[in-house]
């Protein structure tokens, strides 16, 4: 670990987290590793008693343990005890962060147009572009090679990763997190055909009537764009699409992970969780406190109710009301879908006991 990192006592970790130090408060670290693995100059993430039974294993001096463990017991000479330590690990691991490495000012390289406005102690790295009536807050970061369009509005606090793409028009609030490669503001995916194309058939006779011949697909045009709201978080390689007429809209404190899709005219609510490989088509809505797992998706204009949850790989098909937690394809309530599930395994089992039944009602025939 590199001696140019800083150190803290126990005591400033715990007085910057709220929480109780233990034992030798005045124990300095740098940074914080897994039980097993930890150094003497780390400290140990043990916020549960099956990660502490692995300190023994490793070096540690000090632990970040929960409310009431015995920290003596495990060979420590101090503790930071937390009612909620996976909480806790929030504010330790951003004292921790080492950040990206990303130099301050406006790199030689880079493109500002005349007309972009910067606020105070903005950083604009290498090779990055920020286009003619873009205004970017104070204290913002632009890593290298990031397009930033025309007209975009970023408030203050902005973190825009390397090769991040921010398109015309696009509006964030405080404190916009988005990683490397993903594309905010692209054009939605909205085509038409002249004639009623086979799809359309398909919906509207539940896949009865196709039959349409090859037709051109016109191009929609995106005339809207995104907004953001404040604390939004989007993963590495995400997209979101700008909307048709109005603004695709993404609430404040939402966290969008990796390889997530957000379609055009979407509106997600506030502190909305979109998990890898989500799949939102357009015009869906997505209510506040919402989370959506791994490689779930939301059917066009459907509308997923406030506290929702949609478990891993999960289908939305249709409306899913407030609070209710749904699993499968389609989506249905998870008590239910586990129930089909375990049908679902039980039917070979099944099959065999009616060719059994079939093979004995033929016997009592056949004995007649």
């Amino acid at each position: 670990m590199s001696d140019t990192r800083p150190t803290y006592s126990l005591a400033e970790i715990a007085a910057s987290l709220g929480l109780t130090a233990v034992g030798d408060t005045a124990l300095r670290v740098s940074g914080v590793a897994e039980p097993a693995l930890a150094g003497p100059d780390q400290i140990a993430l043990a916020m549960k008693p099956d990660y502490a039974a692995a300190l023994s294993q490793g070096q540690a001096r000090a632990a970040m343990l929960w409310d009431g463990a015995d920290w003596k017991s495990y060979g420590l000479k101090g503790a930071i005890l937390s009612p909620r330590p996976r909480h806790a690990l929030s504010g330790l691991s951003a004292m921790m962060d080492p950040g990206q490495g990303y130099a301050p000012g406006i790199h030689p390289s880079a493109i500002v147009e005349d007309g972009a406005v910067l606020g105070e102690d903005v950083s604009v790295g290498p090779f990055a572009y920020i286009a003619a009536g873009a205004r970017v807050g104070a204290g913002s970061v632009i890593a290298g090679h990031v397009h930033v369009g025309r007209d975009v509005t970023l408030g203050e606090g902005a973190l825009i990763h390397v090769g991040a793409r921010l398109m015309a028009g696009v509006t964030a609030g405080a404190r916009l997190i988005v990683q490397p490669g993903a594309v905010i503001g692209g054009d939605g995916y909205s085509f038409v055909t002249p004639e009623v194309s086979g799809v359309e058939r398909a919906r509207a006779s539940l896949g009865r009537d196709t039959g349409a011949a090859s037709q051109p697909w016109a191009r929609i045009h995106s005339l809207g764009a995104v907004t953001l709201g404040d604390d939004v978080e989007v993963g590495a390689n995400s997209t979101i699409d700008r909307g048709t007429v109005r603004d695709t809209i993404v609430g404040s404190g939402t966290k969008i992970d990796s390889l997530v899709q957000v379609g055009h005219n979407v509106v997600v609510g506030r502190d909305v969780l979109l998990c890898a490989q989500v799949g939102l088509a357009g015009t869906s809505t997505i209510g506040d406190g919402a989370v959506l797992g791994g490689k779930s998706g939301v059917s066009d204009n459907t509308n997923i109710g406030a506290g929702a949850i949609l478990g891993g790989a999960t289908i939305a098909l249709s409306n899913v009301p407030p609070g209710r937690v749904m699993l499968g394809y389609p989506a249905m309530k998870m008590d239910t879908q586990i129930e089909v599930t375990k049908g679902l395994r039980r039917l070979p089992r099944l099959f065999r006991e009616v060719a059994d039944l079939k093979a004995a009602m033929a016997r009592l025939r056949g004995s007649d």
